[in-house]
């Protein structure tokens, strides 16, 4: 296994655990701003924006989470990904409003959950100063 690969693994979790922050933070902005003060619904509730987003964690979860379930032979952070992206498709077919963003933020809290899980499976090597390091 070469270092590269582990790189791109890291990069890989780490994006999915950025786009699953941004998707909490739009479902809850989306709630605040259109019950406050009713901006921004067309573009927030856009149903295009919503299938873009779970297409984009349900591959980039695929491949972090595929490739280091493979690696590390642990499934833990698969079956916990998967169940948040179940939880997020939920959310698709609920109406817009307090139960989807209830399905969603559980569903990305759950795939955050298993790219960190994932994470902590990258093998770690000592360097020559003592300090640990991705392999």
């Amino acid at each position: 296994m070469n270092l590269r690969s582990f790189s791109n693994r890291i990069r890989l979790d780490v994006m999915g655990i950025a786009l699953s922050a941004l998707c909490a933070v739009h479902c809850l902005l989306t709630i605040v701003l259109i019950g406050s003060l009713g901006l921004a619904s067309s573009w927030l509730f856009a149903p295009d924006l919503h299938w873009w987003g779970l297409a984009a964690a349900t591959i980039i979860a695929g491949l972090a989470i595929g490739i280091g379930a493979v690696r590390h032979r642990r499934r833990t952070p698969f079956v916990v990904a998967m169940t948040g992206l179940t939880f997020m498709g939920g959310a698709l077919a609920a109406p817009h409003g307090i139960q989807e963003a209830v399905l969603t933020v559980i569903g990305v809290a759950l795939v955050s959950l298993g790219h960190i899980l994932n994470l902590r499976h990258v093998p770690q090597t000592v360097t020559q100063d003592g300090l640990r390091k991705s392999a």
